[in-house]
Parts: C-alpha cells; structure tokens; sequence
C-alpha cells in the first residue's frame, strides 16, 4: 500500500478535509505524511513605485504567516491522530510544479489533495491546480471533494 503521502494544502476550508482526510487514510495504511503549502513569489503589479501595495519583506511576512497557519493545522492533525508528519514552504510561481517537484523529492507514492470541481468556463477562468497536477504526474493523486 501507500508508505508516503504528500498533501498540499493553502489553509482553506476544502484543503483542510482533505488534510484530514490524507492523515486518516495515512493512519490506516501506516504511511508517513509530508505536507506542502506553496507561496507565490513576490511580484511588482505596477511600474509606478508609488502605486506598489507592499514591499518584498511585507509580502514575505504575509505569505510566511498564511503558510504557517495552513501547515500548523497540518501537525495538529497528524499528531491529534499519532501520524508521522514533516512540513514543506515552498515559494513557487507554478503551484503544481511545487507539488510535483516535492513528490518526486521525497519519494511520495500518493498525492492526497482538494479540488473544488469546477467545470466547463468556470473551471477555464480560475484554472485548477489539481488538474495540472493529474495531467503532469505518473504518481497516484487521490483528489477530496
């Protein structure tokens, strides 16, 4: 069976089911989890610095603490159901990189991950990270709903 299982996860409601539901299925099968939140770069949104929202360190700040609290309630759950955990900050432009790239690092046989099943334009305007994730991996992805 499953001996390690990557999670990604933003801290969102829907991330959070499946983040427990990974751990549950990690408990069942005796896999270790390793857990991954991904942070977008710092990008400049206009060429006028007086218009720019934040600074590179404020935007640092902010998706450091986003990142922790996602991956906080991650260790709370593997510990609450005694499952080995280890967590990954990645900063990346192309989330299902990140996720991809993690997998095949650590040798993780399962992706456990949410999706919010958009369809037809819906799903062409927001794009989902979980269907790039299925269209570029050879590795096993169980997606929650």
């Amino acid at each position: 069976m499953f001996k390690h299982i990557l999670i990604p996860t933003d801290g969102a409601d829907l991330s959070r089911k499946a983040v427990i539901y990974g751990i549950q299925l990690a408990k069942t099968v005796g896999a270790k989890v390793t857990a991954i939140t991904i942070s977008e770069p710092y990008h400049v949104a206009s060429m006028d610095a007086v218009l720019v929202a934040e600074t590179p360190d404020e935007h640092e700040a902010q998706t450091a603490r986003i990142a922790e609290r996602a991956l906080e309630q991650v260790r709370m759950a593997a510990e609450a159901a005694s499952v080995e955990v280890e967590t990954v900050r990645d900063i990346h432009d192309q989330p299902y990189r990140a996720i991809i790239d993690c997998a095949r690092a650590r040798r993780c046989d399962l992706i456990v991950m949410a999706s919010h099943g958009r369809r037809g334009v819906a799903a062409l305007l927001v794009g989902s990270e979980t269907t790039k994730v299925l269209t570029h991996t050879a590795i096993p992805v169980l997606v929650y709903r």
